[in-house]
C-alpha cells in the first residue's frame, strides 16, 4: 500500500542533495572544524558506495562528531551505514538524534519516509512528507511524483486529504502537479473535489486539466461528476454559459473552448450585457471557431441565440453543428446576416439513442471576400424542446 510512497533508494536520492564543491580542500585547510569534516563525510558517502570505503567514512564521521556533536550529516552517514548492515534499531536511534538536530536535512527526511514505508505506516509517511516539503525547496522534485501516483490508493488518498486540508505551503504546487501528472485521473478528481470542499484552493486550470484528462481516457461520467461538483449549477441537459460570462482562462471541454488556428482570431470578451464571442477569419480560411462538449439525452433540442456584425454572403455564413462521436453530424443551424431578425437565430437538432457525448460547435465557412468572415455571438443556448 505505501510502497509507492517510498523513493527509489538512498544512493539515488542523494543525487538531489546540494554538495559543497570542494569539501576535501576545505577539510585540509580546517581539519578541526566539525561542520567541514561532516561535509566531507557526506560527499564521500554519496560518491563512494563501495563496501570497502565504509570503515574510513565511519571513522571520519565519528571524528566530525567529536569535533562537533551537532553535525547532522555525520550522524546521518552513520545511520545509513547501520541500515545497510541490517542494524535497523541502531539506524533508528541515529536518525532520531539527527531529527532532533535538524528537520531541514533532506537525507534524514528521506530515510524517515523509507522507514515509515517499511512499517506500512501511512500517517507517518505523510507526516514526514509534510515536514520535508515545508523545509526544503528541493524535495518537491523528489516527493511529488511518488505522492501523486500513490493517491490511487484510498488509504493514502484519505491521508493526503487530511494533510492538504491543513493548507501547507506546498499545497498549491502539489495540486497543480497532481492534476497534470497523477497516474489515476479518477483518484485525482476525488482528491481535488474533497480538498476543495474543505476550503483548499483548486484552481480553474487544475480543474480543467483533470476534466480533460478524464474525458481523454474515456471516463466521461466521472468527468461530468467532477465538473458538477466544482460547478454546482451545471446542467447536463442543456448547453452552459449562454452569455459567455464565465470568462475562463483555462476552460475544460465542458466549457466554451475557442480555437485559434492559422488565419483566424477568436476570443471571449466582456460585453455590456455579459460577454461576447468575437471572431475574425481571413479570406479563404474556415474551420471550427468555438465548441462545447454536451451530454444530452436522446430527444429534440432547440438552439437559440443572437449575433452581431455578421454580414457575409449566404454561401459564407457561419453555422452551428451538433455532432456525435466520430464527427457524425446531427444537423446544422446557419446563422443568418445579423441584419435579419434583429440578429436572432434559431434551429433544432434531434439527438438519437447511442449518440453521446455530443459536440456543439460554431464553424466558419471560407469566404473569398477581402474582409473574410467576422462577427460576434452575444448569446447562444441549446435547450430541450418541451
Amino acid at each position: 500500500m505505501t510502497a509507492v510512497l517510498g523513493y527509489v533508494g538512498t544512493s539515488h536520492s542523494m543525487a538531489f542533495v546540494t554538495q559543497k564543491t570542494r569539501p576535501a580542500l576545505a577539510h585540509r585547510q580546517a581539519p578541526g572544524n566539525g561542520m567541514i569534516t561532516a561535509e566531507l563525510v557526506e560527499k564521500r558517502y554519496i560518491d563512494d558506495q563501495a563496501k570497502a570505503a565504509q570503515p574510513a567514512i565511519a571513522r571520519l564521521a565519528r571524528q566530525a562528531l567529536q569535533q562537533d556533536p551537532t553535525t547532522v550529516k555525520a550522524v546521518a552517514a552513520l545511520g545509513f551505514q547501520a541500515q545497510e548492515r541490517g542494524n535497523v534499531p541502531g539506524a533508528r536511534r541515529l536518525f532520531a538524534y539527527a531529527d532532533r538536530l535538524s528537520r531541514r536535512h533532506i537525507l534524514t527526511r528521506l530515510w524517515a519516509i523509507e522507514d515509515a514505508v517499511a512499517r506500512n505506516d501511512v500517517p507517518s509517511v505523510l507526516r514526514q512528507y509534510d515536514v520535508a516539503l515545508r523545509t526544503s525547496k528541493k524535495t518537491p522534485d523528489i516527493l511529488f511524483p511518488p505522492l501523486a501516483n500513490a493517491i490511487s490508493d484510498a488509504t493514502v488518498r484519505d491521508g493526503a486529504v487530511a494533510t492538504l486540508a491543513r493548507k501547507p505551503i506546498w499545497a498549491p504546487a502539489f495540486v497543480a502537479y497532481v492534476a497534470a501528472s497523477g497516474n489515476d485521473p479518477k483518484a485525482v478528481a476525488d482528491l481535488l473535489r474533497r480538498i476543495n470542499h474543505l476550503g483548499v484552493t483548486v484552481t480553474p486550470e487544475a480543474t480543467a486539466v483533470v476534466i480533460n484528462r478524464l474525458i481523454g481516457s474515456g471516463s466521461i461520467a466521472a468527468a461530468w461528476q467532477y465538473y458538477a461538483a466544482m460547478r454546482p449549477n451545471a446542467d447536463r441537459g442543456r448547453s452552459r454559459d449562454p452569455q459567455f460570462t464565465a470568462n475562463l482562462d483555462h476552460p475544460s471541454l465542458f466549457d466554451w473552448v475557442t480555437a485559434n488556428e492559422s488565419g483566424m482570431s477568436t476570443s471571449i470578451q466582456r460585453g455590456t450585457k455579459g460577454g461576447v464571442f468575437d471572431f475574425a477569419v481571413s479570406s479563404g480560411n474556415g474551420g471550427m471557431l468555438l465548441q462545447q462538449l454536451q451530454l444530452l439525452l436522446p430527444g429534440t433540442y432547440r438552439l437559440t441565440g443572437h449575433s452581431s456584425g455578421i454580414e457575409q454572403p449566404d454561401s459564407a455564413l457561419p453555422y452551428w453543428v451538433l455532432s456525435c462521436p466520430g464527427r457524425r453530424e446531427l444537423g446544422r443551424v446557419i446563422i443568418p446576416s445579423s441584419r435579419r431578425n434583429n440578429g436572432t437565430f434559431t434551429g433544432q437538432f434531434v439527438v438519437p439513442a447511442g449518440c453521446s457525448p455530443q459536440t456543439l460547435a460554431l464553424v466558419a465557412r471560407p469566404s473569398y471576400q477581402i474582409s473574410g468572415v467576422s462577427g460576434q455571438i452575444n448569446q447562444v443556448q441549446l435547450v430541450p424542446l418541451q
